[in-house]
């Protein structure tokens, strides 16, 4: 910090009281000034020396016969005017980063100007801010927060504007070249380290500025920010950091202070300063993490339209980087529930419609000299289809979210980002759970969201011992479970070329579902005729030989059942596969036996055969009701 003295005379100011401050002199005083409720007791010559506006107040005092002066609107007060009166006096006085401003304002007012005197006070702190305030950034800085306290005197003398110049001037600095002291908010560690300049020897980071300029007020931390942006040598990301770094600093972390009375309003200038601050470039600069964040406290404070406007525009360009916890915003009114599920459809649909528009990738040069693709669009929806399940996850607890919210939330992702549909699942299951009083229409209508050929065995397993799932759901599962099992049993093809295994367990599972009964009060005829059709409708599978015995068929068939016994743990779905083996010991005494997929296992000398399937209903046409 720096200083300057000047004077050379001793100190001769005392106070008399706590509103009393005299000189200690063998002249008696002949002139009261009353600085506000601050009374100075002082001699005329001095002061009427050094100042044109004294001149004439005890001019106009003395026409009155009075000795008393009266400013009651003197800049930097009864501080400030000592200052002054000490300076005419020749006392020593020190000038500080602290104090110049005050003095330079009450010098201003009280005409010191090189006109009355030769090297007078205006001009020696001039020389003081010129030569060593603006060349320290510690000192510039808290220059500039103590002329808020002075406005519009330090704005219209430009000290305002010189700090502010000169602060943006030292940011722009390489760091190999920062040799002043500075803050530094190491990340990961709570308190602040001062880096003195004397000894440093390593080179200051990047970002050396940000902590100093955090303690600015947001008037003069946005004109700050704006003189810096204007030079154009700071790049995005570390304008993103500067801002993350003030709102960490300004903004309150529990609700009930973000919302108070007394500060609702700074917060809310505050979360708009910042978002104004933000830089051009969308979608660079500042995480989606932190922009939701200002999403919400803009939320939470009642800001513009347009300030959450041009959030959700930059949110959009990186939603799939975001959280579950970090989308879950608050409704703006409690009768729609906990969670502002709409504004997050709305997050969704923009960042779709934008990656629609997008279909460049970039290439990457492997050590093989091949050029691979890589779809960062396709990347960046599959990660958007696992944030929007683990979300409706999430907010399905909640017993207020709407059915149409949560069905166009859910509808909103592309197939392409659904690979797997285990968190649809799971995200329908906490739903139809939270809220049992859903009607069938609805629940069927949720459940229809689910391609149950895209879950997992985890998930199947989950979905067989579900009750709360539709009966139709659970015997779709456990077709698709047959299928899969029945094509891992399926031996491998021959080195003669002669194949045994089955078809694609897509191609099953399209006849699974064309077989899968439609009538709604039929369930169990339904049932028994899926295993009790002629061996001569198509198994999917190409068989070695003709048909197999009886002996054969029970034997595959208690095969099968071994190998689906660990996911029929539940009663419910333990009693549709009781009807399905039962109808099938019916089909073996009159017709035969089949199965949706391949339930036994085999021979290896049978020749392929194949017969077409007879025509069933599709699945999309079957209707249930489950009571």
């Amino acid at each position: 910090m720096k200083f300057m003295k000047l004077g050379s005379k001793p100190d001769a100011f005392q106070s008399g009281g706590a509103d009393v401050r005299l000189v200690v002199s063998d002249l008696a005083t002949d002139v009261i000034v009353h600085i506000g409720e601050v009374r100075f007791y002082l001699h005329k010559f001095p002061l009427l020396s050094k100042s044109s506006k004294l001149q004439k107040l005890v001019l106009k005092a003395t026409e009155k016969g009075t000795d008393d002066v009266h400013i009651d609107d003197l800049p930097g007060g009864a501080k400030g005017f000592e200052i002054c009166a000490k300076f005419c006096y020749g006392m020593v006085v020190t000038l500080s980063p602290h104090n110049v401003v005050a003095a330079r304002c009450a010098a201003e007012y009280l005409g010191m100007t090189e006109d009355m005197d030769k090297g007078n006070l205006i001009f020696k702190i001039e020389v003081f801010i010129n030569s060593s305030i603006l060349r320290s950034w510690k000192d510039s800085i808290i220059v500039l927060l103590s002329t808020k306290a002075l406005l519009p005197w330090s704005e219209e003398l430009k000290v305002v504007g010189r700090c502010i110049d000169a602060i943006a001037s030292k940011t722009s600095v390489d760091p190999a070249n920062v040799s002043w002291s500075y803050s530094y908010n190491k990340k990961g560690v709570a308190c602040t380290e001062i880096i003195e300049s004397a000894g440093k020897t390593s080179v200051a980071p990047k970002d050396w500025w940000v902590e100093d300029l955090c303690e600015l007020d947001v008037d003069l931390y946005k004109r700050v920010m704006v003189a810096i942006k204007s030079k154009g040598r700071m790049s995005p990301d570390l304008i993103g950091e500067a801002l993350k770094a003030y709102a960490v600093r300004w903004l309150p972390d529990s609700y009930d202070a973000l919302v108070a009375d007394d500060y609702m309003r700074r917060n809310q200038c505050l979360v708009e300063t910042i978002i104004w601050l933000l830089p051009s470039d969308k979608s660079s600069g500042c995480s989606c993490r932190f922009l939701l964040k200002l999403l919400k406290v803009a939320i939470l404070v009642g800001s513009g339209d347009h300030v959450k406007e041009e959030l959700m525009r930059r949110i959009s360009f990186q939603l799939h980087k975001a959280s579950v916890k970090d989308l879950l915003l608050p409704a703006a009114s409690p009768s729609e529930g906990m969670h502002d599920v709409r504004l997050v459809h709305n997050l969704v649909q923009r960042f779709v419609a934008r990656t629609a528009l997008s279909h460049n990738g970039d290439f990457v040069e492997k050590s093989d000299e091949k050029m691979i693709e890589l779809n960062f669009e396709q990347e960046s929806t599959l990660a958007l289809g696992e944030l929007v399940d683990g979300y409706l996850s999430e907010v399905a607890a909640d017993p207020d979210l709407e059915f149409s919210n949560f069905v166009e939330l859910a509808t909103a992702v592309p197939e392409a980002a659904r690979p797997v549909h285990d968190g649809l699942y799971y995200a329908v299951d906490a739903y139809i759970k939270e809220h049992p009083d859903i009607n069938k229409a609805d629940k069927k209508k949720i459940c229809g969201l689910i391609d149950v050929k895209k879950l997992s065995t985890d998930a199947c397993v989950h979905a067989t011992q579900n009750d709360r799932l539709p009966l139709r759901v659970v015997v779709q599962v456990l077709f698709f479970q047959q299928l899969r099992a029945g094509s891992s049993s399926v031996p491998a093809p021959t080195d003669g070329g002669e194949h045994a295994c089955a078809k694609p367990v897509q191609e099953q599972s399209e006849h699974c579902e064309r077989r899968i009964p439609r009538h709604p009060n039929k369930l169990d005829k339904q049932v028994t005729s899926l295993s009790a059709r002629g061996e001569g409708e198509d198994r999917h599978v190409e068989l070695r030989g003709g048909r197999n015995s009886f002996k054969d068929q029970v034997v595959g068939r208690n095969s099968f059942k071994d190998q689906l016994g660990g996911l029929l743990l539940q009663s419910r779905s333990r009693r549709i596969f009781d009807k399905l083996w039962s109808s099938k010991g019916h089909g073996e005494n009159g017709k035969g036996s089949e199965t949706s997929g391949s339930s036994q296992s085999p021979p290896s000398t049978a020749k392929p055969t194949e017969v077409k399937p007879s025509p069933l209903p599709p699945l999309r046409n079957r209707r249930y009701s489950v009571s």
